[in-house]
């Protein structure tokens, strides 16, 4: 791996200001090719408890620190992040997989929340209550809730973090950490960068480990963590929202979607394609908002199908670092088996094969080709169950209301997608579905300055825009009495 800056690709976990080596290692792999990138060191529960000591430690002074002066830092952060970024992508794409490209608009859009909130730290604001009698004044203040925990998934390793750590620290939170296994090695070049900053010891921490059960805990039951942020499966959300509640901690959930992208007849076609192109197939298939099930009205199922044939057909498979490649490698060897798993039952249930790329034989073994699949009925697993692959399943439907029915038939509920030129059909179907984030005649729906989550069963909490940084801050009730 060539960088510019060699001193981001660091192995130690990052606690209290220091960089601090375990006796056990556990190796950090490249997908496309299963090649070693590094030996990192295997924190577990003694190294968390560590960080979240020196979280609480380093609490007092960092929240006590006026808004301008951690704006400023955290302003600094971001500065460092764009002007790294192309070394930070190229660890993103080496343990990750991510085409280059992709990895540095990931860089750019994780930094952006670290300037986002770096502005919004200046705009935490309290109330005047009207009082109740002319001898009391009422107050409402906000502040931070002190030591906060992030469990981040692999797929978006670094712009999962930025988007947790950035408004807790705006707010006055200090973090510790916990980054997938398959990829710490971004999270450990953010902390360089923190640390280049000026962000004080202790304030942002970060535990790498293999063994997720042993750190989640130690983050879960301690009484010294008064919030939990996490990304990742609903079966781990819901254990790690059980495991908290003996301590009654905060929690923000980022969980499991089934993102269903509608196509409406009076859709703009060639523009509902490259939605669906830019929703699906970004970072091959393995987003939490990617689309999961497509339903095309039956009258334009035809039209539609061939011109996604011709748009898939332009995609091409291979390493993050060859020129023109748009789909990297699934994680490792098991993502790679679900997929196909799905796809083999789908095929025996009755849906049928109409295109699958053909791969260069020298290829990875993590590598899946974008694969399309027709006649997808709703009761399929692959209807059913995240693919988390470039695979795309057509189902048709006749009405509106089937459409929606369809949609909204799933205990998800993070994404949805929808295309029509019908403006009473855009507010008509954008209020009815049952879904945190809508996009209509649009694909690509993530920004810094919009509100990230979930219903149902796929979470709870906002991640940016304005209404980020409510779950970081407590809000407090003065009341002043005797004045008259």
């Amino acid at each position: 791996m060539h960088l510019q800056n060699p001193a981001l690709l660091q192995t130690r976990c990052y606690i209290n200001g220091g960089w601090h080596e375990t006796p056990q290692q556990f190796p950090v792999n490249n997908p496309a090719d299963n090649t070693l990138l590094a030996d990192v060191s295997d924190g577990g529960a003694n190294e968390t408890r560590r960080a979240i000591a020196a979280a609480k430690q380093a609490l007092t002074g960092w929240k006590a620190l006026t808004v301008n002066q951690r704006s400023a830092v955290l302003m600094r952060w971001y500065q460092l992040m764009m002007e790294n970024q192309d070394d930070l992508a190229t660890i993103l794409s080496s343990e990750q997989g991510k085409p280059l490209v992709e990895a540095k608009g990931e860089i750019a859009y994780g930094a952006s929340y670290v300037q986002w909130f770096a502005e919004e730290a200046r705009r935490i604001e309290g109330d005047i209550i009207a009082p109740p009698s002319n001898d009391k004044r009422l107050m409402v203040i906000k502040q931070p809730v002190g030591v906060v925990a992030s469990i981040t998934p692999w797929n978006f390793p670094n712009a999962m973090l930025a988007r947790k750590a950035a408004p807790a620290l705006a707010a006055g939170c200090t973090f510790v950490a916990k980054p997938a296994a398959e990829t710490p090695l971004s999270a450990l070049a953010l902390a360089v960068l923190a640390e280049q900053a000026g962000i004080p010891a202790g304030v942002f921490n970060v535990v790498c480990g293999s063994d997720a059960a042993a750190i989640g805990g130690a983050m879960t039951t301690s009484k010294d963590v008064a919030k939990l942020s996490f990304t990742g499966s609903t079966k781990v959300g819901k254990l790690l929202l059980s495991q908290c509640a003996d301590t009654v901690k905060r929690t923000s959930m980022e969980l499991g979607g089934n993102a269903p992208f509608i196509v409406f007849a009076d859709a703009d076609l060639d523009s509902a394609v490259a939605g669906l192109m830019a929703s699906k197939f970004r970072n091959a298939g393995q987003t939490c908002v990617c689309t999961n099930r497509v339903l095309v009205e039956h009258t334009v199922l035809e039209p539609f199908t061939q011109k996604l044939i011709a748009a898939m057909q332009k995609l091409k498979v291979g390493s993050a670092f060859e020129e023109g490649v748009t789909i990297g490698p699934l994680i490792h060897a098991s993502a790679k088996e679900k997929v196909a798993r799905l796809v083999d039952q789908a095929v025996d249930a009755g849906a049928s094969l109409l295109y699958q790329a053909k791969l260069d034989g020298s290829i990875g073994d993590n590598f899946f080709p974008p694969t399309l699949l027709t006649k997808a009925q709703p009761d399929m697993a692959i209807c059913r169950e995240e693919i988390f692959g470039p695979v795309i399943a057509l189902q048709s439907f006749n009405e509106e209301a089937e459409a929606i029915a369809q949609a909204n038939n799933t205990d998800a509920g993070l994404a949805a997608y929808f295309y029509s030129q019908s403006i009473s059909r855009c507010w008509r179907v954008g209020e009815t579905l049952d879904y945190g984030i809508v996009g209509i005649n649009e694909g690509l729906i993530s920004n810094a300055m919009a509100p990230f989550g979930g219903v149902k069963q796929s979470g709870f909490g906002r991640e940016g825009s304005r209404y980020g940084l409510d779950d970081y801050l407590e809000i407090k009730y003065l009341c002043l009495g005797g004045l008259g």
